[in-house]
């Protein structure tokens, strides 16, 4: 019975802080709208979702997570001195396409996730049969470089994670 009215209890708990901290004040109406889409919010979800994701080596996501802080970090850096330096004819744009070892649709939209955090890169598509991963670089001069990058900063790490 729980389980039908509280499909993804951590999905709820998460929507319901999100909400809490985005909120402009804190109050009884702010808590009951939080509540009210952290409950609602799953239940409509739900059918779309499926067992959720399985992680056989939990305790290296936060490994990855600072990866990732780093990287981001890193990257806003570059973006910013091609933004601000760079002469436009020496930029170098490019198209990749990133074949995929990860079968897990979670762990793929991580990778999706990640790629287009990081300043400078943006997953557009994935591949009909999932197998590869469009993305555009900012500026890639060796975008063989930039692809084996991925494979091995990223790819390698959530292959680990999700096993």
């Amino acid at each position: 019975m729980i389980r039908r009215l509280l499909p993804h209890p951590v999905l709820s708990l998460a929507l319901v802080a999100v909400w809490l901290l985005l909120s402009d004040g804190f109050g009884r109406g702010t808590l009951l709208l939080a509540l009210i889409v952290g409950l609602a919010l799953p239940l409509l979800v739900a059918p779309y979702l499926r067992g959720g994701a399985r992680l056989r080596r939990p305790w290296r996501v936060p490994a990855y997570l600072a990866v990732l802080g780093w990287d981001i970090l890193r990257a806003n850096f570059t973006v910013a001195r091609i933004v601000l330096f760079m002469p436009r004819r020496d930029l170098r744009p490019a198209w990749l396409r990133v074949p995929l070892d990860l079968h897990q649709p979670e762990a793929i939209t991580a990778l999706a996730a990640t790629i287009t955090l990081t300043p400078g890169t943006l997953s557009c598509d994935l591949s009909r049969d999932g197998r590869a991963l469009l993305v555009h670089c900012l500026h890639a001069p060796d975008p063989q470089a930039v692809l084996a990058e991925i494979k091995t900063r990223y790819e390698s790490r959530l292959q680990e994670i999700f096993g």
